[in-house]
């Protein structure tokens, strides 16, 4: 059997709230460096063609600035400058939004976007040498090493092939003006990126499996943490209201659907309600199957008269078995008399309802 010290219980719904208010969340960055990636090769490849045409008339402006201009001014520096920086702008500020963007909602959609200032605190375990040789040999380091040699060997492998391909086109590229050969080389390199980026994304979605894996592992409780934590939760005042209020709750529900049961109603006439119940061949003596006041009361005689129950105002009579007689228990020998002559007026327009 396992001992009380090993954590061998799921993580409780508290458990869970305390370590996300730790910033202890599970999540992997192979998935958000993998999306990075692909999401950047995507992006440059369908901004390529404006890509092309916005470096050629750069190199165009600038050889023509270099043709026609025998000095270097400083309005010429700074128009070349200023042109320079805006086509660099331009060109990489969609992959740079898009990058961000991605690797926002990568990471959001695993968080959830919670937020916690716990992990930017300073912490001596953070530069411990022990902790550090802890971390070092642990799993999750094994785990990363064996993950970067999969990558390693299936980027060497791809760039073999795609090396190989690129070597058997050299011939014919010689053949071609220098356009069409680069076209083909950064056809082949985008082909190559989106093959490595797919391949990163299934490591990736086996990695956030692996996170998920090991953070479960790790919150999981001890028999004795269980125990605390239900103390605990035992002692707030705040829960204990709250599961007296559910409880009070679903006892009403269930004392409401008896209501329908009934054969006859007390009432205060509406302050007080007592529903009770005969069946002479089951009970010795009326069974009060629902009762209470103001709010409740008011509930059990809009069922009554939703079922037709018969109902009789008797004050001192429905309080009296509302003080004295439980839920589901039969009325006591000191109210035989009064309730003998209510359950016999109930008998006698039952007959007449009959007839």
């Amino acid at each position: 059997m396992a001992s009380a010290e090993e954590k061998t219980e799921k993580a409780t719904p508290k458990k869970r709230r305390d370590e996300r208010k730790k910033g202890n969340l599970f999540q992997s960055t192979d998935v958000v460096t993998a999306l990075s990636i692909l999401s950047v090769f995507l992006v440059l490849r369908l901004i390529f063609p404006y890509f092309y045409r916005s470096m050629s008339n750069l190199i165009i402006q600038y050889f023509a600035y270099a043709g026609t201009t025998n000095s270097l001014s400083r309005t010429f520096a700074e128009d070349v400058n200023r042109n320079g920086w805006a086509t660099i702008l331009l060109l990489a500020g969609p992959v740079m939004v898009v990058s961000a963007a991605v690797a926002v909602l990568a990471v959001g959609m695993q968080t959830k976007f919670k937020f916690s200032h716990e992990k930017i605190k300073f912490k001596l375990s953070n530069i411990s040498p022990l902790q550090g040789v802890k971390r070092l040999f642990s799993l999750r380091s094994v785990v990363e090493v064996l993950k970067a040699s999969v990558k390693i060997a299936i980027i060497g492998y791809l760039l073999f092939l795609k090396i190989r391909d690129i070597a058997v086109q050299c011939a014919n590229m010689a053949e071609n003006d220098i356009v069409q050969s680069s076209v083909l080389v950064l056809n082949d390199i985008m082909e190559l990126v989106i093959e490595m980026s797919i391949v990163f994304l299934g490591i990736a979605a086996l990695d956030y499996f692996y996170q998920w894996w090991e953070y479960e592992r790790n919150i999981k409780m001890t028999k004795q943490e269980l125990k605390e934590e239900y103390k605990e939760l035992e002692g707030n005042p705040e829960i204990k209201g709250r599961i007296r209020q559910v409880q009070k709750s679903m006892s009403q529900q269930r004392m409401m659907q008896k209501v329908p049961t009934a054969d006859v109603i007390v009432r205060n006439p509406t302050h007080i309600a007592v529903a009770l119940r005969y069946d002479s061949e089951k009970d010795e003596a009326p069974v009060v199957v629902a009762k209470g006041q103001d709010y409740v009361a008011f509930r059990i005689l809009a069922v009554a008269e939703q079922y037709h129950i018969p109902m009789k105002e008797d004050k001192p009579l429905a309080r009296a078995l509302y003080a004295a007689v439980d839920l589901n228990q039969e009325i006591p020998p000191e109210f035989y008399t009064a309730l003998a002559e209510i359950m016999a007026w109930v008998f006698r327009m039952k007959k007449e309802l009959k007839r």
